[in-house]
């Protein structure tokens, strides 16, 4: 007798388990939202292929290693493209996506010229500009002294990065960028950008806030922009090479639309 109910209790909990593995409608209400804690309703997110190495399947790959057709520039010449690497051309401008994007996260790889030639701002410099308006600074930073807000890894003009995990000249690094775009109401500021970066896996700011666009020996301020704008790689005057550039847009949660 003891056993039989033993086992009716084991049975009406597994029972119960497999009902309730895709949630429960007898939970508490999420604040704010019109779901329940472990609520079945819920809506899922998409899945995607993600293998080590490669993009991701939802993924919007900028360089393929193979041509430009993502990309525009200013001048009628392009940059170099050889061995599924590309390499800055001094002078031919920067390098500007087609694409438009909000929040996102980018992945790039770089790597600073050799032979190396000239010091501090003026070796391996090149940079990426988030919507076209904020810097995160590429450099060759190996045995490179320059001012800590203008390194590799540095929101320029503002922020030094937290750690420097330089590599040697040549040696490719990786970037991997999270940005939140600024939410302006005409030239009103209603919420700053923020940007999280990795180096080499190393992070070097985490949700740290931009202060406004980059400039140059100048206080950075907000001014009107578009809700998206472009990725730019920047020409300046020295022949840095890129690798699998891709970018994902980051979506919202399952917030309730505001009114």
């Amino acid at each position: 007798m003891r056993y039989a109910v033993a086992l009716l209790a084991a049975l009406t909990l597994f029972g119960q388990s497999k009902n309730n593995d895709l949630g429960y409608t007898d939970t508490p209400m999420l604040p704010g939202l019109p779901y329940r804690v472990h609520d079945p309703a819920r809506p899922h997110p998409a899945q995607i292929a993600a293998e080590p190495g490669a993009a991701p399947s939802d993924a919007i790959v900028l360089f393929n290693g193979r041509d430009l057709s993502q990309w525009t520039f200013k001048n009628d010449r392009t940059w170099k493209v050889d061995g599924g690497v590309l390499e800055v051309i001094p002078g031919a401008g920067d390098m500007t996506s087609k694409e438009k994007f909000g929040d996102l996260q980018l992945h790039l790889e770089f790597a600073a010229p050799v032979p190396v030639r000239n010091t501090s701002q003026n070796r391996g410099n090149s940079g990426i500009f988030l919507q076209g308006l904020y810097e995160i600074q590429v450099l060759d930073d190996w045995d490179n002294p320059t001012y800590a807000d203008g390194q590799t890894g540095a929101i320029y003009g503002q922020w030094p990065p937290l750690a420097k995990p330089a590599r040697k000249p040549g040696e490719w690094k990786v970037y991997d960028i999270l940005f939140e775009a600024p939410r302006m109401e005409g030239d009103k500021l209603l919420k700053p950008a923020y940007v999280t970066v990795l180096l080499n896996g190393v992070l070097l700011h985490l949700h740290k806030e931009i202060m406004g666009p980059t400039v140059h020996r100048a206080l950075a301020k907000y001014a009107a922009q578009p809700a998206e704008g472009p990725i730019v790689l920047q020409d300046h005057q020295q022949p840095v090479r890129y690798r699998n550039i891709w970018v994902r847009r980051i979506g919202n949660y399952d917030l309730p639309e505001k009114k």
